[in-house]
């Protein structure tokens, strides 16, 4: 795993949930956070790379980062 220097209020993992769960379930834990929080998301379904770049465009939170290693996806979304 890459170690990436950003700081996460809360962490999803979302591994062997399946389109559209990933980012489902990312959005209700964005929910539960403030403004300018962010959250790293771990999920395997590689259909959730579209989903949640899609997603933080459409609904105003900046995908910091997102990385793919052995078979999972990871993102971190600050929320708007």
């Amino acid at each position: 795993m890459t170690d990436i220097p950003i700081a996460v209020d809360a962490e999803l993992d979302a591994s062997g949930l399946s389109c559209p769960m990933p980012l489902l379930k990312a959005k209700l834990e964005l929910n539960r956070l403030a403004s300018g929080a962010v959250l790293k998301v771990t999920a395997t379904d590689p259909g959730s790379q579209r989903d949640f770049r899609s997603f933080a465009r459409l609904a105003g939170h900046q995908l910091l980062h997102e990385e793919v290693e052995g078979g999972l996806y990871r993102y971190w979304l600050r929320k708007a």
